[in-house]
């Protein structure tokens, strides 16, 4: 089934030194841009993450510090990564857990424009497990009734992640081919932003997924400990989450005047 989009979608997925998107850099990163006419423009992008890739994490995808040693690192290509990527939704494997937040924080790492806020995010793992709860492989298997030759490649698990979402399409007539449609049913119940900690209270209100004032809204705590921004600005948050809470800031300085 060919996609009904409105604007491209980018179907992608990232390999990386870990799992900790603070820390941890991009070393591939692959995409399939599709055109609403159904054209795809394909790319592999192996980057140099300027720290040592570990001996447990290159098991995993079989990445050498040898083989990015002479590659890009990945603010040199940020700005064109994002202006290539301008105007696209976004569609990934896992990718509103891990892929996303870990592209934001690079590209802010960068000091790259590259707002999520404004687009479709499709994430095929959640689909999956809302229908069948299983993982990638598992996943092409039981969709595309083949195996996944260089699972953990991202090259692989991007194509498979794209022909996983049509043939999902295939067979549930419930699902609708649109990417606005897909976005709601694929994302995560009420979280509020890309790295997970804020989720919806009923009032729609961001509230803390962690810490003490875990299920208590951001304005609330903001308004009875001012320091606890502090604390956020000061410690080991991501940059995405830093930027979230700022921009919570602004609107109520600005809601004051």
């Amino acid at each position: 089934m060919q996609l009904n989009l409105r604007r491209p979608l980018i179907f992608f997925d990232i390999e990386s030194t870990g799992l900790n998107i603070i820390t941890d850099r991009i070393v591939q990163l692959s995409y399939i841009k599709v055109l609403p006419n159904g054209d795809e423009q394909e790319h592999n992008l192996l980057i140099n993450p300027g720290m040592h890739i570990p001996d447990e994490t290159t098991a995993i995808h079989h990445i050498t510090d040898e083989m990015v040693k002479d590659k890009p690192m990945f603010k040199d290509i940020a700005k064109k990564l994002a202006d290539d990527w301008k105007g696209c939704d976004l569609a990934g494997f896992n990718s509103t857990r891990f892929d996303i937040p870990l592209l934001v924080e690079e590209m802010l790492r960068a000091k790259v424009d590259f707002e999520v806020e404004n687009r479709s995010l499709i994430d095929v793992m959640n689909i999956f497990h809302k229908k069948e709860r299983r993982d990638l492989t598992a996943a092409y298997k039981f969709y595309c009734g083949k195996d996944l030759d260089g699972a953990h490649s991202a090259d692989a698990d991007t194509r498979a992640t794209y022909e996983v979402l049509k043939a999902q399409l295939d067979r549930y007539d419930d699902l609708s081919n649109d990417v606005e449609y897909l976005h709601e049913f694929s994302r995560k119940d009420n979280i509020a932003d890309i790295a997970g900690n804020f989720s919806y209270n009923a009032k729609h209100e961001p509230c803390f997924n962690f810490g003490k004032y875990k299920g208590i809204a951001v304005t609330e705590v903001f308004r009875k400990d001012p320091s606890y921004y502090v604390w956020i600005m000061d410690g080991q948050f991501a940059q995405s989450t830093k930027r979230y809470v700022t921009k919570i800031k602004l609107q109520m300085m600005s809601s004051k005047k």
